[in-house]
């Protein structure tokens, strides 16, 4: 089962209580509330106040959308906790960090060790809270081919260490569906939009492409499909595409 949602970057410079309203005004049922947009690290009370509004109006916390980036901190632990004090706050099941700054063709198998033990830090401090570690699937980062990211999570061995996924540009709709398969009980929520040739498209567009990514996905688990990246970013688009998400998920909606 997929609860339909947002990512609340998609409107970064809206204020959270806008994203509320139009996450409720589409019929959608949760949020990736993103950090530096609509949560900040280290704000504790910040973020206990908007899991607040977020639950009054019927909403769910889909995640925590920090920005910690592996290989960036010196003090990694007084780091990763300014995320993770705001995402337990937030009651948010899951916190989503980086895989590092580079492609994977350009990290040593020396700096894959040292960020994997790193990852491991974070994957202990989050399961003490009860939150999931979730890889942002993405370029330029070691999630950047199936084969590095199956890896890393293999050289990291921490069983609080999972994935979301994306349709990310570097990979082909092949490589995208043979990714889900590789991720199997590693993933966890769906980033979702529809770009043609790296540009944005109303989410309708993309339907069919995206009914062959969930034939790769196991529907008996429950987990978040989110919606990111709207075309012209208007609140219009973002309607359009919340219907068209529903219609995917359920056909006779």
């Amino acid at each position: 089962m997929i609860i339909p949602g947002m990512v609340s970057a998609t409107f970064r410079d809206r204020p959270a209580e806008e994203i509320i309203a139009l996450c409720v005004e589409a019929g959608l049922k949760a949020v990736e509330w993103s950090e530096n947009a609509h949560v900040m690290p280290g704000d504790p009370e910040g973020a206990g106040r908007l899991y607040e509004r977020t639950r009054e109006a019927g909403l769910s916390v889909a995640a925590y959308g920090s920005y910690y980036r592996l290989g960036q901190n010196e003090d990694i632990e007084d780091a990763f906790r300014a995320s993770l004090v705001s995402a337990v706050a937030l009651h948010a099941p899951l916190i989503r960090v980086w895989a590092g700054t580079k492609g994977s063709g350009l990290v040593s198998g020396g700096q894959r060790r040292r960020l994997a033990a790193e990852a491991r830090k974070l994957c202990d401090m989050a399961k003490e809270q009860g939150i999931k570690v979730a890889l942002e699937w993405h370029k330029n980062t070691l999630t950047d081919t199936n084969e590095s990211a199956m890896e890393f999570l293999k050289e990291t061995g921490h069983e609080n260490l999972y994935c979301l996924w994306q349709p990310t540009v570097a990979l082909n709709r092949k490589e995208r569906m043979e990714g889900l398969d590789l991720l199997g009980d590693r993933l966890l929520n769906l980033h979702i939009y529809y770009w043609l040739e790296g540009v944005r498209r109303p989410f309708e567009e993309g339907m069919e492409e995206w009914r062959q990514y969930l034939e790769h996905v196991d529907m008996g688990k429950e987990r978040f499909g989110l919606l990111e990246f709207v075309m012209g970013n208007t609140k219009e688009q973002f309607l359009e595409d919340a219907r068209a998400l529903h219609q995917l998920l359920d056909p006779k909606n």
